[in-house]
């Protein structure tokens, strides 16, 4: 039985590898092919985005492997760090000469010469939070009192976020922590009373910033503004319909010269569709479905309640960000920047995406041991498994 079950692990560990390894092998191709031509036109250099690609993907491997063995009850010892350095990060953004803007958004630090993008830090950085507290009082987690930590660290990371401001990883956020909360065992009247204030809060946000408000309109009806607003909706729409069934050939893409604006990273998908067709994003959403899927059972199998709501809260992102970007490109909701994970151009989200692929595999490496847990998404409970 012990064999059967080292094999069984033996599996999973690879195809969630492999899985991780194609997906960002297939996105420096990808950047490659959407971004040659506008990386020449503006930077001199074909391979421009190429290169940071794969120095992304290379530290991103190395930051799994350490992951892979770094004992994963660490973070809970360094929550409070890991929290206080995403929020100093998410501020430097304002400070002149660290903070980098690009189109009217300051996302980005300038350290040494290499860009950070703080608020792919925070994202995984509230899951380790969130993961911690959950587990650690489980029992105070009905009560209002209990969630207050969360809304405190989770507010705070969401606000400098609007500031910079980048609404959609602010959405990514809130949806991670609310499905968290709920597998963590909020209340069902909590769940309200939190989600329906957030929903109401969304439009409120569009009206009260007049570029969002632009966008949505945009979206509502991207033809009232062709060369404005809805450009970038209706060239995107232009990519994805001309690729059809079986795509027009990997480099043939015709959106990708200087027509649709962030070919290489937040509609990368775009460029993917034209080039593979319908029957090749089918394939590619398979593999993030599979890999979302793999993380998840390790969240199941998992030997405590950390460990469980680590890996369910890293396919958690992993999950609704793609969700969230094949919205965005197909034209299902608004416009907004969100990148596809381990495809899109930015070295910053390759390597935190891969780190928390890291520490998936060490809650997976540690739950081969004596004492595992079932942990129970649908009544929020552990129980103890036999030992058969």
């Amino acid at each position: 039985m012990k064999a059967m079950r080292k094999l069984r692990i033996n599996k999973s560990v690879l195809a969630i590898i492999l899985i991780v390894l194609a997906l960002s092998s297939f996105g420096c191709l990808m950047v490659y092919s959407a971004s040659f031509y506008s990386a020449e036109h503006h930077y001199g250099n074909e391979y421009f985005f190429l290169f940071k690609q794969i120095m992304g993907v290379v530290l991103g491997i190395g930051a799994m492997l350490f992951f892979t063995f770094f004992d994963y009850h660490a973070l809970k010892r360094f929550k409070w760090w890991i929290v206080a350095i995403s929020l100093v990060l998410l501020a430097c953004v304002f400070i002149p000469g660290l903070g980098m803007e690009s189109y009217g958004a300051k996302r980005w630090v300038s350290i040494l010469g290499f860009s950070i993008q703080p608020s792919e830090i925070a994202k995984f950085a509230l899951v380790i939070f969130c993961a911690s507290h959950l587990s650690d009082n489980h029992d105070k987690i009905k009560t209002l009192k209990g969630l207050i930590p969360i809304f405190i660290v989770g507010g705070s990371l969401c606000l400098l976020i609007m500031l910079e401001p980048s609404m959609s990883v602010t959405m990514c956020i809130a949806f991670v922590t609310l499905f968290m909360l709920i597998i963590g065992g909020m209340s069902k009247k909590h769940t309200l009373m939190f989600s329906i204030p957030a929903s109401l809060a969304v439009p409120a946000l569009i009206i009260l910033e007049p570029y969002r408000l632009k966008r949505l309109l945009a979206f509502i009806d991207p033809w009232a503004s062709p060369q404005g607003e809805g450009f970038q909706l209706i060239q995107s729409l232009y990519s994805l319909g001309s690729g059809g069934w079986f795509g027009v050939g990997i480099f043939n893409s015709r959106q990708k010269y200087l027509f649709l604006p962030f070919a290489e990273s937040d509609f990368i998908l775009s460029i993917i569709g034209e080039e593979i067709g319908f029957l090749g994003l089918i394939a590619l959403m398979a593999l993030f479905l599979t890999l979302v899927i793999l993380l998840i059972k390790i969240g199941l199998n998992a030997k405590d309640r950390f460990g469980a709501l680590l890996s369910c809260g890293v396919a958690l992102i992993i999950g609704v960000q793609t969700l969230l970007n094949i919205a965005v490109v197909t034209g299902s909701i608004p416009p907004t920047g969100l990148p596809l994970p381990f495809i899109s151009s930015g070295g910053t989200s390759v390597m935190v995406f891969m780190a928390g692929i890291g520490i998936c595999l060490n809650v997976l490496r540690q739950s081969s041991g004596e004492k595992n847990y079932m942990f129970k998404l649908s009544s929020f409970k552990v129980r103890k498994r036999s030992k058969n």
